[in-house]
């Protein structure tokens, strides 16, 4: 299920039957909307990210046994980088770019107040990505590697865009207006004054420098 915004205001359901053609039509909306140009491979790497992530169990990688972990992403991209062989650590990097760049781009309102805040995710996301790009592969595997490289260098344009696929998929609230004020107050993010604007909200630079 998701929300959509309704010509009264008030939020519409809408039932998904296919996750994976409903986040391509999100995602290619907003790279449009965004005016941005991108590998096909890359964006269809975007929707099975987030077609992947619907069950948040998925979110980090599993311990030795199976179970759950939750370990820093930093410790982790240090368990990747003595990985056993470079399989091992290409998909241990993978998996750290992918909870990074999830994270960062669907909870980012909620970042702005903890200690580990986006620019931390949006830090160890493009490391983990370029890792994973620079580990030996196959000819083969090539194409995998340009996506990787391409993750890598524009990591923080595509946070804001599964950031804006979230909010197509969330229904917005005073407090989430709030946060995305403090967020707009912190990082110039253009999506949160984007945001804010379409609430009849309109910060000012004058006024932002006068809270930092």
């Amino acid at each position: 299920m998701a929300r959509n915004p309704a010509k009264d205001g008030k939020s519409s359901l809408t039932l998904v039957v296919d996750p994976q053609d409903y986040f391509r039509e999100l995602v290619t909306d907003a790279l449009g909307r965004r005016r941005l140009a991108t590998r096909p491979e890359t964006e269809f790497y975007l929707v099975n990210l987030l077609n992947q992530f619907i069950s948040t169990d998925r979110l980090y990688p599993p311990g030795p046994e199976g179970e759950a972990r939750s370990e820093p992403l930093a410790l982790l991209l240090k368990e990747a980088l003595e990985g056993p062989t470079p399989r091992v650590q290409a998909a241990r990097f993978r998996q750290i770019g992918d909870v990074s760049l999830y994270v960062a781009g669907f909870f980012q309102d909620s970042l702005v107040r903890k200690v580990v805040d986006v620019d931390y995710y949006i830090g160890i996301g493009g490391t983990a990505y370029r890792q994973a790009a620079q580990v030996p592969s196959v000819p083969e595997e090539d194409v995998r590697r340009s996506v990787y490289e391409e993750l890598a260098d524009r990591f923080a344009t595509f946070v804001d865009v599964l950031a804006e696929v979230g909010d197509k998929t969330t229904p917005r609230t005073e407090k989430d207006l709030l946060r995305m004020y403090e967020l707009w107050i912190k990082t110039g993010s253009e999506r949160a004054k984007k945001a804010l604007n379409d609430a009849g909200i309109i910060p000012t630079k004058n006024l932002k420098g006068d809270l930092q």
